[in-house]
């Protein structure tokens, strides 16, 4: 690491939650990897053609979205705010009791919505909106006491206002599947659509990478701090008009004004991006860094899908595609980060107390993360051409190959905790 690295990670070992904490969500969202793709895999019947109701595909979904998404979030913002603000990291047992919380509810709720048991649902969903409520907390009081990188904190204040919508919109959506008073399901869930996914996990990544890719390419100076308060800003406004437009659907210029607003947000934060690697000193970036281009190249995919369904195109391949743009989006940005911040991770902890600790390449495993890329590549190619020929045994097929690579994720994951061990000992 070089002086713009160390500048920006100077005495990161004394802002480290125990190893403990960080890897055990990030072990878990390995394990919900691996679920999500073998629930898909084992669905009964045509799950291309899935319109909503309980269900297996209904649980795939939510072990990546909550498993796979959330459960990284939750250990990432806990760790990287306190290195970025320079601050000492805040809830170390309650991040723990917060996993215990989140695995719990995470597990019941996927079985619930699997095996179609409301009661089940209710029981799971309330836990992790519960694990999710006091991670906010934890994460607000940290946030009021940062100074500096006003861009990410925006990202992160943006982030933590949707997660109020999302949870409310989603405990209205269990409510609902129990019997009991709630508004229509119609209205609830373009909301829970719109912020899970553009709000809460779209603006944490968005802010995030403002510190990631700087650090992995060694780019300096960091991104325009006024630049990055602009893209935020557009896209929080984009959410804003969206709910608007959900609201009252009868005004289309509310749905075109979101779009515009939203799109020329992450246009700008795609440029912000861009301008970060040409400006880096580390060139040879690796595949962490293709599955992120390939993760940016599916935003700008469901960007234009996003709008032509807005403006009114309904189509059941152009909502599938649009779906499976989203989902390919988030799982290699998430999967691209976490095969650079797991190994980094290890690497300080590891060095913790040392002269000179092992380097983070030596914690890796290559050959995992090789076939790793080749099977999460194949099965959303293979996904994007069931959904365009409508071929419900390519998908079949696709989820098979994504579960072999998502083995291969969670071999290396666990090569990586060995190597942590025995550097430890």
């Amino acid at each position: 690491m070089n002086a713009i690295g160390g500048a920006f990670l100077g005495g990161a070992s004394g802002r480290l939650l125990p190893a403990s904490v960080p890897l055990r969500f990030f072990g878990t969202a390995a394990a919900c990897h691996v679920l999500a793709w073998l629930a898909l895999a084992l669905a009964p019947g045509d799950w291309l053609q899935f319109a909503g109701g309980l269900g297996w595909p209904l649980a795939g979904l939510h072990l990546l979205t909550l498993g796979v998404f959330g459960m990284t979030a939750l250990g990432a913002a806990a760790q990287l705010l306190p290195v970025a603000t320079r601050q000492a990291p805040v809830g170390e047992r309650a991040l723990a009791a917060i996993w215990w919380f989140y695995s719990g509810g995470l597990a019941l709720l996927a079985l619930g919505m699997g095996l179609a048991r409301p009661s089940w649902l209710l029981a799971g969903g309330s836990a992790v909106g519960a694990a999710l409520a006091a991670w906010s907390l934890l994460v607000a009081r940290h946030l009021l006491g940062a100074r500096g990188m006003p861009g990410v904190l925006m990202h992160a204040w943006g982030a933590l206002a949707s997660l109020l919508v999302l949870l409310a919109s989603a405990l209205l959506l269990i409510a609902g599947w129990q019997g009991w008073p709630a508004p229509a399901r119609a209205e609830l869930l373009p909301l829970h659509l719109l912020f899970a996914p553009f709000g809460f996990m779209g603006l944490l990544v968005l802010g995030l990478s403002y510190i990631l890719v700087p650090m992995f390419t060694l780019a300096h100076p960091t991104p325009s701090e006024r630049l990055q308060l602009a893209s935020g800003g557009l896209v929080m406004a984009g959410l804003l008009l969206g709910a608007a437009a959900v609201l009252m659907p009868d005004l289309a210029l509310l749905r075109g004004a979101a779009w515009a607003a939203g799109s020329t947000g992450v246009l700008l934060h795609l440029v912000l991006m861009r301008r970060s690697i040409t400006q880096g000193m580390r060139k040879s970036l690796g595949r962490s860094f293709v599955l992120l281009h390939l993760g940016w190249g599916a935003l700008l995919l469901t960007l234009v899908l996003g709008g032509v369904l807005w403006a009114g195109v309904d189509d059941a391949r152009l909502r599938a595609g649009f779906a499976l743009a989203l989902l390919a989006w988030l799982l290699s940005t998430v999967l691209g980060f976490m095969q650079r911040i797991l190994p980094f991770l290890a690497a300080l902890h590891a060095a913790a107390g040392r002269r000179r600790g092992p380097t983070a390449s030596s914690l890796t495993h290559e050959p995992s993360l090789r076939v790793h890329f080749a099977c999460h590549a194949a099965a959303f190619g293979l996904l994007a051409l069931a959904v365009l020929l409508q071929a419900p045994l390519l998908a079949r097929l696709a989820a098979v190959v994504g579960l072999a690579g998502a083995g291969a994720f969670a071999a290396f994951h666990v090569h990586l905790l060995r190597r942590l061990r025995a550097a430890r000992n």
